[in-house]
Parts: C-alpha cells; sequence; structure tokens
C-alpha cells in the first residue's frame, strides 16, 4: 500500500524529486568512477610481453617483509606485513645451476634488464627503451628479421619497431645512452617479436657488453623458464618453489609474470589503491553532505503536504515509511544511471591518468560489476538515511503544529540540531589540532580533506544560525540598496534554514576548491624554498635524457672544478619509506647547505648516512646512531649517522654517499650535477659537448624547471579531486535552483502586492549575492584553518602558500553560480502571470 502511494507521489511530483535524483545519479556515478579505480588496483591485470614464451619466471622478491609475534592471554598472534621497494632487486646468476637441475626444466635463460636509450630524432613513440643480452631473445621470442646477431661489443640488434620509426637497418650507426657514457653502436641486425610488445623498446647487446651496461656484476634480472616437452608449467613452478626454498626467490606463472617485467605497473597498483580509496572515501562523505542536504530542502518544500497527511491521522510511522519508499525509488533509478554513467567516467579518469604519467598503460583498465552494485547500494542506503534524517522534525510534532508551521519556519531553535552542530565544530577543531602536528604528507592529506567536510558539516548544521547572524550584519548595508535590499534582509530573517540549504554546498565549494588547490602550493613551494636556499653550487648541469653520465661529472673534475653528483632513490627503515638521495662526498659543503644541526657532512661516506631532523625524530636518531635500512634494490645496509639537518622537504629525508646509492638503482645516472667553478656558463657547455643533451643551468633556471616539474606532478591531484570538486558545484546549482524554484507563488503574492519583474530580480540578485558572502567567508576560514595547520606540521611554518589571482578565481566561479542558478530558474518563474500562480491549487 505504502509502496504504491509512493509511486504515484514520485509520478506526480517529478519536478520536486528532479533536484535529489540530479545529487544521487552524480553521487553513484562518482563512487563507481572510484570504485573503478580502486578494483583496477586491487585486480588489473598486467600483461607480460618479453616473457611471452617463458612460461615460468624466477625473479626476486620486490617486497621489505616485517613478521611481528605477539603473546597475550596465552595466545599467540603472528603478523606478517611487507611494503615494495623502489627499485628492481637482482638475483644471483649462480641460482641457475639449481634451477637446471629441477625436474621438469629444459632450458634456463639469464635475463639482463638495463637502461638504454637510443638517440634519434623519431625517439621510441613513448616507449621506454631497455637494453638486453642476445642470449635472452628467446624469451619473448625475437628473430631476425635482417643481419646477424651481435658479437663485439660495439653490435646492436635493434626491434622492428624503432627501425621502422628511425628507418635504421643494418650497417648504420646508432648512440645509446645506457647507465655508462653515450657510446655509438652499430646496428648489425633488426629483430621482431614472435608476439606484440607495444609498451617498450628493445635493444640487443652482445652479452659481454650488456654484463658490462647492466653494472650488476654476478648477478641478473631474473631466469626466464623453458619446460620440458609435456610438462606442466604448474608442477614445474611447484618443483622451483621446493627447489628454492630458503632463498628470497620468487617463481611466477601466468598473468603473474607481468608484474615482474613491469614493475612499475606493480607499483601503480598499490598507488591507485590508495589514490581510488581517498578519492572513494571523500567522494562519499561529500555525497552523504549533499544528498542529505538536498532531501531535507525536499522534505522542507512539502511541509504543508506532510502536515496534511498528518492532519488527516497519518501516523509518523507512515510518514517515514512514505518517504523511505519514495527516497528509495528515486534512489533506485538515480543509482543506476549513475552506475551507468560512473563506468564511462572510470574508463576516461584511468586514460586520463595514463595520459599524465601517473599510471603505466600496461596496468590494464578493470571493469566489474562491483563498483556499480556498490554504488547503488551505497545510494540506495543513502537515500534512505538522508530521507529519514530529513523527515525527524514532521514526525515529531502533533498534527496541529504541522500544519502551523507549514506556512512558517519555526522560530524555536532546534537545540539536537545545534548540539550536534557544535559536537562537529569541536571534532574539526581537534582535527585541525592534530593535522598541525603531522610531519608526514601520507598521514596529512587524509586529515587535511577529512577536515573540510567534518567543518563544512557542522557549517550544514549550526547553517540557520549562521545565516541568522550574516542577516544581522548585513542589515545596514542591504538597507541602503532600496526595496529590493529590504526584502532580501527580510527572507534572510524568515526563511533561515532554507538559505542555510543554499549555504552549505557553497561553503564546501569554496573550501574543498581552496584547499585541493592551495595545499599542494604550499607544500612544493616549502620544498622549492629549502632547495633553493641549500643550493650554494654556481651552475647545476641537468639532461633533458635520462640523466648526466658519471663520465661528465670526471670531465668536469678534470678542469678542477667541484662537482657533487645527486642521485635519488626511496628506501625503507623497517617498513616505514623516506626519500633519499645519494651525493658526492669530496667537496660537498662548496655546492650544497642542509642546514646542518648536529654532527657534520665531513664525515660523510660509504659507510654512514645523514638524516634529516624529520627522520631523526621518528627514528630516534643522532650523530653516532646506527641505523638500519634497506636500500632500493631490496639490499639491506647498516649505516651510521653522520649528521642531522633541517633542510629534508627540500633535500630528502636520508643522504648517502654517491657511490653507495648508484650501485643500488635502475638509473645511476645522476639527476643533477652541482658545479662550483669559477669558469662561465659557456665554457661549461665547451667542457660538456661531447655528452649530448646536458643544460647548464643557473640555480634559478633550474628552480623554474623544478616549479614545472611539481606543476606537472600536482595535475594528478587536481584532476583527481576535480570531479570530487565538480560534483559540489552540481549540487550547488542544483540546490540554489530548488530553493528558488519552490518559490513561485511567493514572488507572484509580490508582484500583486506592485512589485516589478525588476525587482523580484533584484531581491533575488541581493539574496544571492548575501549568502555567496557568507559561503565564501565560510568557507575561507575553513580552508585557511586547515591550510595553516597543514603548512604548520609539513613546514614548521604557520605560512601556507595562496596565489590571490587564483583565489579570485574560486570566489569569482562560486559567485557566477550563485547568480546563474538563482536568476535563471527566477527568471523562468516570473513568466507566468501573477494571478494565475496565486489563484492556483497548492
Amino acid at each position: 500500500m505504502m509502496l504504491r502511494y509512493a509511486l504515484r507521489t514520485v509520478r506526480a511530483r517529478k519536478a520536486a524529486f528532479l533536484g535529489a535524483f540530479l545529487a544521487l545519479m552524480c553521487a553513484a556515478a562518482l563512487i563507481t568512477a572510484c570504485g573503478s579505480l580502486l578494483d583496477t588496483g586491487l585486480r588489473g591485470t598486467i600483461r607480460t610481453e618479453r616473457y611471452a614464451a617463458a612460461p615460468v619466471v624466477v625473479s626476486a622478491d620486490q617486497y621489505v617483509h616485517r613478521t611481528t609475534v605477539k603473546h597475550k592471554k596465552g595466545k599467540t598472534k603472528v603478523k606478517h606485513k611487507a611494503k615494495p621497494i623502489a627499485e628492481r632487486a637482482w638475483l644471483p646468476e649462480q641460482l641457475r645451476s639449481t634451477l637446471a637441475r629441477t625436474p621438469g626444466v629444459a632450458r634456463v635463460v639469464p635475463e639482463l634488464t638495463f637502461l638504454a636509450q637510443p638517440s634519434t630524432p623519431a625517439g621510441t613513440g613513448g616507449r621506454t627503451a631497455y637494453g638486453h643480452a642476445w642470449d635472452s631473445a628467446a624469451l619473448t621470442p625475437y628473430r631476425l628479421t635482417a643481419g646477424r646477431a651481435p658479437r663485439a661489443a660495439d653490435d646492436l640488434v635493434i626491434d622492428g619497431d624503432l627501425a621502422a620509426r628511425a628507418r635504421l637497418r643494418p650497417g648504420d650507426h646508432l648512440t645509446v645512452q645506457s647507465t655508462r657514457a653515450p657510446r655509438d653502436y652499430r646496428i648489425t641486425g633488426i629483430a621482431t617479436p614472435a608476439t606484440p610488445v607495444r609498451h617498450q623498446t628493445s635493444l640487443f647487446f652482445s652479452t659481454a657488453e650488456a654484463r658490462r651496461l647492466a653494472a650488476h656484476p654476478g648477478q641478473v634480472t631474473a631466469f626466464g623458464v623453458l619446460p620440458a616437452q609435456g610438462a606442466d608449467p604448474e608442477r614445474v613452478r611447484e618443483a622451483l618453489t621446493k627447489a628454492l626454498h630458503g632463498s628470497t626467490a620468487q617463481v611466477s606463472t601466468g598473468d603473474a609474470r607481468g608484474p615482474v617485467e613491469f614493475l612499475d605497473a606493480a607499483a601503480a597498483r598499490t598507488r591507485l589503491i590508495s589514490m581510488g580509496g581517498a578519492m572513494g572515501g571523500t567522494s562519499l562523505l561529500v555525497a552523504i553532505l549533499v544528498v542529505v542536504g538536498t532531501f531535507a530542502l525536499t522534505v522542507q518544500q512539502r511541509h504543508r503536504e506532510l502536515a496534511v497527511l498528518r492532519a488527516i491521522a497519518a501516523t509518523p510511522g507512515q510518514i517515514r515509511k512514505l518517504l523511505g519508499r519514495e527516497a528509495l525509488i528515486v534512489g533506485a533509478a538515480a543509482g543506476t544511471a549513475g552506475a551507468l554513467l560512473g563506468l564511462l567516467l572510470g574508463s576516461w579518469l584511468h586514460s586520463r591518468f595514463v595520459a599524465l604519467g601517473a599510471v603505466p598503460e600496461t596496468l590494464e583498465h578493470t571493469v566489474s560489476v562491483f563498483p556499480p552494485l556498490a554504488a547503488l547500494a551505497a545510494t540506495l542506503l543513502g537515500a534512505w538515511a538522508a530521507a529519514r534524517i530529513a523527515s525527524r522534525r514532521i514526525v515529531r510534532i502533533r498534527p496541529a503544529e504541522a500544519l502551523a508551521e507549514a506556512r512558517a519556519e519555526r522560530t524555536r531553535p532546534a537545540w539536537g540540531r545545534i548540539a550536534a552542530g557544535l559536537l562537529l565544530l569541536a571534532g574539526g577543531v581537534v582535527l585541525v589540532v592534530v593535522l598541525a602536528s603531522l610531519r608526514t604528507e601520507p598521514a596529512s592529506t587524509p586529515v587535511t580533506f577529512l577536515a573540510v567536510i567534518v567543518l563544512s558539516t557542522s557549517v550544514a548544521l549550526l547553517g540557520p544560525l549562521l545565516v541568522k547572524a550574516a542577516a544581522l550584519l548585513l542589515a545596514g548595508p542591504l538597507r541602503l540598496t532600496g526595496h529590493g535590499g529590504r526584502l532580501a534582509i527580510a527572507n534572510l530573517r524568515g526563511n533561515a534554514a532554507r538559505m542555510a540549504s543554499v549555504v552549505t554546498p557553497l561553503a564546501l565549494l569554496v573550501g574543498m576548491t581552496c584547499t585541493v588547490l592551495f595545499v599542494q602550493a604550499t607544500l612544493g613551494n616549502a620544498a622549492r624554498t629549502q632547495a633553493r636556499e641549500g643550493i650554494t653550487a654556481d651552475w647545476v648541469v641537468a639532461a633533458q635524457g635520462v640523466g648526466v653520465p658519471g663520465e661528465a661529472a670526471e670531465r668536469l673534475r678534470a678542469r678542477h672544478d667541484t662537482v657533487t653528483e645527486v642521485v635519488r632513490t626511496t628506501v625503507r627503515v623497517g617498513l616505514d619509506k623516506y626519500v633519499a638521495q645519494g651525493v658526492t662526498p669530496a667537496g660537498l659543503t662548496r655546492t650544497w647547505d642542509p642546514e646542518v644541526t648536529a654532527g657534520s657532512l665531513d664525515r660523510l661516506g660509504p659507510g654512514t648516512v645523514a638524516v634529516s631532523e624529520l627522520a631523526a625524530d621518528q627514528q630516534h636518531l643522532r650523530p653516532g646512531s646506527t641505523l638500519k635500512l634497506t636500500l632500493g634494490d631490496g639490499t639491506p645496509a647498516t649505516l651510521t649517522v653522520a649528521a642531522v639537518y633541517t633542510r629534508g622537504l627540500g633535500f630528502g629525508d636520508l643522504t648517502f654517499a654517491h657511490d653507495l646509492v648508484a650501485h643500488h638503482v635502475d638509473n645511476p645516472l645522476a639527476s643533477s650535477v652541482l658545479v662550483s667553478t669559477t669558469r662561465t656558463q659557456t665554457e661549461l657547455a665547451t667542457t660538456l659537448r661531447e655528452f649530448p643533451g646536458l643544460r647548464i643551468l643557473s640555480p634559478a633556471a633550474a628552480d623554474a624547471l623544478q616549479a614545472d616539474r611539481q606543476q606537472a606532478n600536482a595535475e594528478v591531484n587536481y584532476l583527481a579531486m576535480g570531479l570530487v570538486l565538480a560534483f559540489t558545484a552540481i549540487a550547488v546549482v542544483n540546490t540554489l535552483a530548488m530553493s528558488v524554484a519552490e518559490r513561485v507563488r511567493e514572488f507572484a503574492l509580490l508582484r500583486l502586492a506592485g512589485a516589478t519583474r525588476r525587482q523580484v530580480l533584484r531581491m533575488l540578485r541581493t539574496e544571492a549575492l548575501s549568502v555567496l558572502f557568507l559561503a565564501t567567508s565560510l568557507g575561507s576560514g575553513i580552508a585557511l584553518a586547515v591550510l595553516t595547520a597543514f603548512s604548520v606540521g609539513m613546514t614548521g611554518r604557520a605560512a601556507p602558500t595562496v596565489t590571490p589571482l587564483l583565489y579570485v578565481g574560486v570566489v569569482g566561479i562560486a559567485g557566477v553560480l550563485a547568480l546563474v542558478a538563482g536568476s535563471v530558474p527566477g527568471r523562468a518563474a516570473l513568466r507566468v502571470r501573477a494571478v494565475t500562480v496565486a489563484t492556483a491549487k497548492e
């Protein structure tokens, strides 16, 4: 019975439910899109290319492990955790004999994978280029289509795609930048894979040259295992696992070979899980806030209808059931449409992340039924809960009071709502205080956005009081604007709850947008400031390609320049991840000043490390302390702390001697070289003319280049949160349009009382500007409090970076949305004759 009434109500009041439908549809689309990213991170396929002909692949363990054992109340709990390392881990070559003796194995092919960038005008078409020994070509397999295999140290075989793109053929010469100085090779052959290889360019060297360039003597990247004829790969895998028991080697078959080949795709899974989870959580909280506000406005617009139902003996339970059924009907329709739209949105979002370089193409987008079903369930639950919350007032009061309140808003304060608002405000303040104590980006980022949402929710609950306070504040100035201003003040005072439903999404939009834009700017500017103040070199050598070769640095040292090579990596202390760098110790203080507060950089060497104050505090370190860590490729190291410095945000939390880091990273080339010299830029360029792609920059120019890179990285975060902001903007327009559209009778009565259309529209604009002023003040205050706390925690200074022009743009966009969303439905309402509206049935 109640379901039939609900269906009839929805059919009869389609326009009234349109706002709720749009809010729920957008929420479902956003949740589905974020869910698809999360699903891709959890179950996305990484297909192998290089190992297509090797059913079994043996590789090194790419994780750091920690096992803890707890004894409590006679029970023993064993907990195991693992975190990925940043670089490729290598295997000892001597394992080959163990693998070859395993039953079911016909052949074991060692694989070497290393950096090898060809210098061609046409480039590689966006593909990453890797070098290999020709002996491992059988793993794909690559077969010669022209020429011969490489034998000498300067022989080279290239793949067919590179040959066609660069128009190369056997006999031509090609310069390759690998882990050493650029070298000219003679192309002896062209090879074509038997299966498609779309995501990489392969260059094959002689075995001796490949070992030299790989720079890992006695080690290999992986082993490709070819089973004997008729042997089951899974049985071979089990036999190999048993044979390798006690070692860290991992055995992979099927789709598990892909992550072994494409380490960046495997790392992107973790990044997508984190990004999808953060986006999904933020989207869900924003959606709840917006949907509850939308349903509250919908129920408020039907206050008289529901009051009549109460007056004719409808029980509170029946009213709740009616509103709940209506919400479920609208939620089912909106959730289904939004889930389908979210699948398209998720695919587009994944493609944009790929285009921005945040996710590699090798991690395929996963489409399954789980994100749409989760979004539909969340939409139904959210709609039902929002309807229940919005109906609390109407079902609690007596029928006679309901009819009396249907004509005007209640004047008595809602103490429960005020108490809840104050409680959330206190919670938001606590989050801001906590945020000021967080000093790492992974810890502070979720708290930052949670604080914005909690404070915005407190604004939603305290909205009527805030609107009335704003009306008192603006009463004097608005009266000076004439009749429209007086009417606007009267509406702000008499319809505070309705106006508050508009203030909430606007304040959320301003607060969230400012936070998203200026969090990255605050962190990036602080890091660049530290780097700019810490680089004391005269010049910076930067590479347009993969890095600066060590030979280039040696060439500069031969001219008696002080040269510091900088290599970047990430290490683990326990399971904690730290950004690190390797620097040349000799003459370091002439080119680099990290602002040492304890110890001395003179002690930096192969067995020592300098740490930032953050790392020192977290790991309880001081000069002379012992630090155990895991280098980028999984190699354990025990070092002595030589110095503690303050500029960790600009240079990383750990600083090692250059050679220690360079031997344990995939790319040992320097990301930059700091040069202290009396020579000019032209003289340095002349010295390095044999090294193509190197640029001699002043520290200021290098800083500008770093700013461009930070902007490119920030675009990923802007895109991730941009969808949430777009949803909030839609909610602003939707809520404003709903708020104005319900006032058709009010406008008609004003016109019958003598007001002109222009005066009514002026009143609407004045109301919109008043609401915008309040929302902008609240949103800006929330953003400022959160950004200041973030700045204190991350940079140690209460000085967030805010771009004035960008802030004005945010407020301007919010203003345009408010004015358009208010004036368009207002103009439409005023087109109908006032007498017709005033005499029509409600």
